[in-house]
């Protein structure tokens, strides 16, 4: 819905991302999945691919989306530098699972939001989150529900794998996909009026 000629154009396929905008009563006018390689680069922190993987993403919606408040983010999952996989296969769930079973990691999202003047500014939030050790039949029911398949670590954290969660510092939103009182105060902050 356009207020006063403004646009907001979500540049994510994620429907994670989307119900959550909707909790804050930010509905975007159109949603655009940005198609960018999203492999790290060598040597990069999961810190700085967060990042650069936001930014990436805003502008390449931006460029075809001109009049329009661009916002997108990026997930990363990492324990120390490695960063895991948004998973494709039950092996590469089985290895995240059994990789963050007993110990605890970082979730990192990047927002970043490209306003209609070509303004930018991007947030990070990094969060920590604890599992619980994970026994077989936790690790395969879990990997049988499908829910961590397309999921950065393997898991969603608004789902299932809610259960395994010993301790989390940070943002929940942040963890699910979008930190929310960053992402409004980066619209805001860019002259975005929700409405």
């Amino acid at each position: 819905m356009l207020r006063d000629g403004q646009r907001l154009v979500l540049a994510s396929s994620s429907p994670r991302r989307l119900d959550l905008l909707r909790q804050i009563g930010v509905r975007p006018d159109a949603v655009v999945g940005a198609e960018i390689d999203e492999s790290p680069q060598r040597h990069e922190t999961p810190r700085q691919l967060a990042v650069r993987l936001a930014l990436e993403k805003a502008c390449a919606v931006a460029a075809r989306e001109p009049a329009a408040y661009v916002l997108a983010a990026d997930t990363v999952v990492a324990v120390g530098r490695r960063v895991l996989p948004k998973v494709e296969d039950a092996a590469q769930g089985r290895w995240c699972l059994e990789l963050l079973s007993g110990r605890a990691h970082r979730v990192l999202t990047a927002v970043a939001v490209v306003a209609p003047d070509g303004r930018r500014a991007e947030r990070l939030v990094e969060s920590r989150v604890s599992f619980k050790r994970l026994g077989p039949d936790e690790v395969r029911g879990y990997l049988e529900s499908g829910e961590g398949r397309g999921k950065a670590g393997g898991y969603a954290i608004q789902g299932r794998a809610g259960a395994f969660v010993t301790f989390l510092q940070g943002s929940y939103s942040g963890v699910v996909g979008l930190p929310l009182h960053e992402t409004l105060n980066l619209l805001t902050g860019l002259g975005y009026r929700p409405q």
